[in-house]
């Protein structure tokens, strides 16, 4: 994988990254983001400076994540129930067919 150095802009500061190739548009659309919320937030709350406003949006941005995470891992669980419920049933005709 062919690496890449870009910068992006973040809360008024650039940042020099190297990266893989084909990450370039998704750290470019992560900083726009993050920039908009932080926007959203300076507009809404009161602040000291930037930093509240990018501990506010890492606050969001995790909190979203581990909820995220939370949701996978009970869907790979409820998933995982399913498959061995079928897998007993599959079992249990291969060993009485009533054909």
């Amino acid at each position: 994988m062919k690496e890449l150095s870009i910068s992006i802009t973040v809360a008024d500061r650039p940042y020099k990254l190297v990266i893989e190739n084909e990450n370039e548009e998704l750290f470019r659309k992560a900083a726009k983001l993050i920039d908009k919320r932080i926007k959203d937030y300076s507009s809404s709350y009161a602040y000291k400076d930037k930093q509240d406003l990018l501990a506010m949006v890492a606050l969001e941005y995790t909190t979203s994540y581990l909820q995220n995470e939370q949701t996978a891992s009970e869907s790979d669980h409820t998933t995982t129930m399913k498959l061995s419920t079928i897998d007993k049933a599959l079992d249990e005709i291969l060993q009485h067919p009533n054909f």
